[in-house]
C-alpha cells in the first residue's frame, strides 16, 4: 500500500509539474482576451499522453526518493501553502543580501570565512531547503551539510557574530513550519 501511495503520490506531483510546464504550449497566440484569460488554456491530446508518460516514468524511478516516509506529511496542502508564503521573506532576503554584496564589494569589507552552524532541523527535507535558501541568498553558500549531526558549513561573504542566527535564523523558523 506505501508503495502505491509514493509511486500515485510522485505520478500526480510531475504530471502537475509537467503539464504546469506546458501551460501555454496550446495557445495559438500569447494575446488572450482579458475577460477570459483561462478560456483558451489548451493542452493537446499528445501533450497528455507524453505528460502521463512522462510521469510514469519518473514515477517509477523516484518514488522512493521522494516518499521515504510512511507519514507523507508533505502532501498537506497546508503545508504548499506555507511553502509559497515562505517564499516571500526569502525574495525580501535576498533583495538585502544584494544590496548588502553591493555595498562590500564597493566598500571593499570583506571578511570571508567558513563557519559552521547548527540550525536544529532534524529532516532531510529541513536541511535541503535551509542549505537552498542559504545558497541562493548573496554572500553565503552552503559548502557541507553533516546531516547526522545537523550542522551546516556555510562560506559567509562577512564573518560576524552568531553566525547560526544571522545567516540561519530567518529561514529556520519558517522551513520548521512545513517541513518538521
Amino acid at each position: 500500500m506505501k508503495r502505491a501511495k509514493a509511486f500515485l503520490s510522485t505520478f500526480l506531483l510531475a504530471l502537475f509539474v509537467y503539464l504546469s510546464l506546458t501551460l501555454a504550449a496550446g495557445m495559438p497566440e500569447y494575446s488572450m482576451a482579458p475577460e477570459e484569460p483561462w478560456s483558451q488554456i489548451i493542452w493537446s491530446f499528445e501533450e497528455f499522453v507524453l505528460g502521463i508518460s512522462v510521469s510514469l516514468i519518473v514515477a517509477s524511478l523516484v518514488d522512493h526518493i521522494l516518499c521515504r516516509t510512511e507519514d507523507f506529511r508533505m502532501m498537506n496542502p497546508v503545508r504548499w501553502g506555507i511553502i509559497l508564503v515562505y517564499s516571500i521573506p526569502l525574495f525580501i532576503e535576498m533583495a538585502k543580501a544584494n544590496l548588502d554584496v553591493a555595498y562590500r564589494i564597493i566598500t571593499g569589507k570583506i571578511e570571508p570565512a567558513i563557519v559552521k552552524i547548527e540550525p536544529d532541523l532534524e529532516s532531510d527535507l529541513g536541511l535541503t531547503f535551509l542549505a537552498n535558501s542559504i545558497t541562493l541568498t548573496p554572500g553565503t553558500l552552503t559548502v557541507d551539510i553533516d546531516d547526522k549531526k545537523s550542522e551546516m558549513y556555510i562560506h559567509w561573504i562577512k564573518i560576524g557574530e552568531d553566525p547560526t542566527e544571522n545567516i540561519a535564523g530567518r529561514f529556520v523558523k519558517w522551513i520548521r513550519r512545513f517541513a518538521e
